[in-house]
């Protein structure tokens, strides 16, 4: 009979016409039990996992790099601002003795000795 299932094997056996073949053999068709096309599916799925995975790691690591590369350029601020810092102190250091020393030169800013003016 022409288009029988082989419930042994789960094969479709086709008889085939005069220009199906050359050799006049019946084609056998065979189908895919439900457990090969879950496991296709898990293959396809886990293909699509791994490169869901492998694009979350890539975009980790290029924020990680970006990172690290504004840590390194806040470093590199924070000491450019320590150097900075250490001079303006010694800056004012100077203009400090400068001061004091126009204070104590100038009779403006000289103490005055109230009792010796009494006497």
């Amino acid at each position: 009979m022409e288009g029988d299932v082989d419930e042994d094997d789960g094969t479709f056996t086709n008889i085939s016409l005069a220009d199906d073949s050359a050799d006049g053999e019946p084609t056998v068709l065979r189908f895919r039990s439900e457990e090969q096309y879950s496991t296709m599916n898990c293959e396809i799925d886990g293909d699509m996992e791994n490169q869901v995975e492998q694009e979350e790691k890539t975009r980790l690591i290029n924020q990680v790099l970006e990172l690290q590369h504004t840590l390194e350029d806040l470093s590199a601020r924070v000491d450019a601002v320590k150097e900075e810092n250490l001079k303006l102190k010694s800056e004012n250091q100077v203009l400090g003795q400068y001061i004091e020393n126009l204070m104590s030169a100038s009779s403006v800013f000289q103490t005055t000795d109230t009792k010796s003016k009494r006497k």
